[in-house]
C-alpha cells in the first residue's frame, strides 16, 4: 500500500498547508508546469518526489525532468505527461502512450481543472489534480492525495483553499 499525493500547475507556488496536506503519504507526484527549481526542491524535501515537466517549465527543470514518465507502483502501471487531454479528448501523443503501455492510472495538468474520471474505453483512470499554484483561471487551488493498494486507487482525498 502506498499513499501518493498528486499535484499540478503550482508555477512557483506551494500552498502553506501542502506540506501538512501530503505529511501521512509515501510519495509526491507533480504533473508539470512546476515554475522552477526551487518549487522541485521543496517538494523533494516535504517527501520523495517524481515529477515531469510542463510548457511553462524552463531549462534546470527540462534538464533534470523528463516530459512523460511510465512506471508500475504497487500493481498499477502510471503514466504522468503535463498536457494530455481526457478521456475521448486524449492528445496525439498521449493516444500512442495509453495503446503502448497500457497503463491503469493516468495523471495530467494543464487544464487547472479537477478531474477524476474513468475511461472504460482504455480501462483505466484518469486524474488531473487541477492547479496548485496562484497563476491561472482557477479560483481554487485544488491537491490531491489517494491510496494504491494491489492495483486499485483507494480514498481520494481532495484539499481546497480559495486563491
Amino acid at each position: 500500500m502506498k499513499r501518493i499525493g498528486l499535484l499540478s500547475d503550482t508555477h512557483g507556488h506551494i500552498h502553506p498547508r501542502a506540506t501538512d496536506f501530503f505529511s501521512d503519504c509515501h510519495e509526491i507526484w507533480h504533473a508539470g508546469d512546476i515554475g522552477n527549481i526551487e518549487t522541485l526542491e521543496l517538494l523533494k524535501d516535504i517527501k520523495p518526489t517524481r515529477a515531469v515537466y510542463g510548457n511553462i517549465d524552463g531549462a534546470d527543470l527540462r534538464s533534470e525532468l523528463s516530459e512523460f514518465e511510465i512506471f508500475t507502483i504497487e500493481g498499477i502501471k502510471v503514466l504522468i505527461i503535463h498536457i494530455g487531454g481526457y478521456p475521448g479528448r486524449y492528445e496525439k501523443q498521449v493516444k500512442y502512450l495509453l495503446d503502448k503501455h497500457n497503463p491503469g492510472l493516468f495523471i495530467s495538468g494543464h487544464s487547472h481543472i479537477l478531474k477524476v474520471m474513468p475511461d472504460k474505453n482504455k480501462n483505466l483512470l484518469h486524474i488531473n489534480p487541477g492547479a496548485a499554484g496562484n497563476i491561472g483561471l482557477h479560483k481554487v487551488i485544488t491537491l490531491l492525495k489517494f491510496i494504491i493498494r494491489n492495483g486499485v486507487i483507494e480514498e481520494v482525498e481532495i484539499f481546497e483553499a480559495e486563491r
